[in-house]
């Protein structure tokens, strides 16, 4: 393949000559002989950071990251391989693990985030091309960290009572990018309720209650059980039963479209898997996992539509992080994965707080303890555990506590 300059790369086809085998040249052609539309819809079906590394092959290549209908021909790629968006205390730059290349790439801080209003941003939720900070003030910021554009939404007005914020989840139409929600869901357990930003109309819903569903399994659930899960924790420690410490998953929650239903999980403070379907406008608690007073850290992602929780815990000995799901049918979990014990092991007695995240196949598992952070890449689909390399900038290790998953989409706007 040759290059052109002014064109881009040049393509050659060729045949073997019948007589002697050797190779002719029957056709020359470059990617400038396509027409627009088509040679849009070929660069639109690239990897992201491939096509952003070859916008500086020629100018026209590079014109087309502006264009609209590139932008048009991108939105039509029905999934990206995820990148995740790395969390680590102190940093004014935004690092990710792209997952297509699995290599670690920096990113522009967004200019509103680094305003003096705005300094001290978490991101709270992600979903699609968008990620969704929260400032200092209490405000939301939704964000496409690939090109950088921003937005910040209308500030809250709530009830006097209802300050207790308990859950933050954010949604994106697979067909137009632009459009997303940011649910909000307030109170403690069991008043709770939820209020909803739509981008369509650019702005907050009325707060909407919550009622407890008229057959909570979890009224069933006040005493041991035979469908609850128990392990045994190490003898002499009595701790809280969410392990938590990352202040960018205090609303760690996930939203899933079942039956046409919309349904936010997120964690009690206790513990427990709260369920709020915002389509009945009612909640439910799930059984106990695990002991209010076993020691463990719990953390709840989604995969392709599916609510999963993912558990560290320990058990004979040594540490246990497996993966749960939850039989609404017979009212009880089910393991469906466990990590190698070999890899385990190492976790045991470190007090370690695991931060996790789902896309498609995978979960993303951040472990960070006083003596230990590793990250985690875990395939429901090959059941592959694979431990990920350090990120190393500039010869100094990065340590970051959580993540969260989006797709690299630059046609994603706010």
């Amino acid at each position: 393949m040759e290059h052109d300059n002014q064109h881009g790369p040049r393509i050659n086809l060729k045949r073997k000559s019948p007589e002697n085998g050797d190779h002719v040249l029957s056709n020359c052609f470059t990617l400038a002989d396509l027409n627009e539309d088509l040679f849009e819809r070929v660069l639109s079906w690239l990897p992201t950071s491939t096509f952003f590394r070859l916008t500086s092959l020629c100018k026209r290549w590079k014109s087309v990251a502006a264009s609209e209908s590139f932008k048009l021909a991108c939105s039509q790629i029905p999934m990206r391989d995820p990148w995740f968006l790395m969390v680590a205390p102190n940093l004014n730059q935004s690092f990710v693990f792209d997952s297509s290349e699995s290599s670690w790439r920096r990113l522009n801080h967004p200019r509103l985030l680094l305003e003096d209003s705005n300094r001290g941003c978490l991101p709270v939720a992600a979903s699609g091309g968008l990620i969704c900070y929260r400032n200092l003030a209490g405000n939301f910021i939704v964000c496409n960290p690939v090109t950088g554009s921003c937005s910040e939404l209308p500030p809250l007005h709530l009830a006097p009572h209802n300050q207790s914020l308990s859950a933050v989840v954010m949604s994106t139409s697979l067909k137009h990018q632009a459009s997303y929600k940011v649910v909000l869901v307030f109170g403690e357990l069991p008043h709770l309720s939820f209020k909803v930003y739509e981008s369509t109309t650019g702005c907050w819903e009325d707060e909407t209650a919550l009622k407890r569903k008229v057959d909570d399994i979890s009224m069933e659930y006040d005493s041991a059980d035979d469908n609850v899960v128990y392990f045994l924790s190490k003898a002499g420690n009595v701790v809280t039963s969410n392990m938590q410490r990352s202040p960018t998953k205090q609303y760690s929650s996930v939203i899933t479209n079942r039956d046409g239903q919309q349904i936010v999980y997120f964690l009690s403070s206790s513990g427990t898997v709260v369920a709020c379907n915002l389509t009945t406008k009612c909640f439910s608690e799930y059984p106990r996992l695990l002991p209010v007073f076993c020691e463990y850290s719990i953390d709840v992602v989604e995969c392709n539509g599916q609510m999963l929780v993912v558990v560290l815990s320990e058990f004979l000995e040594s540490a246990s992080l497996r993966v749960w799901s939850y039989d609404e049918v017979n009212r009880c979990w089910h393991q469906i994965a466990a990590m190698p014990p070999a890899m385990s092991h190492e976790w045991y007695g470190k007090k370690a707080d695991i931060n996790c995240v789902g896309a498609g196949d995978q979960i993303f598992i951040c472990l960070n303890s006083p003596e230990l952070c590793t990250y985690i890449l875990y395939d429901l689909a090959t059941n592959k555990w694979v431990e990920l390399p350090r990120c190393c900038i500039n010869g100094r290790v990065i340590d970051f506590m959580s993540c969260f998953s989006f797709e690299p989409r630059i046609e994603a706007s706010v």
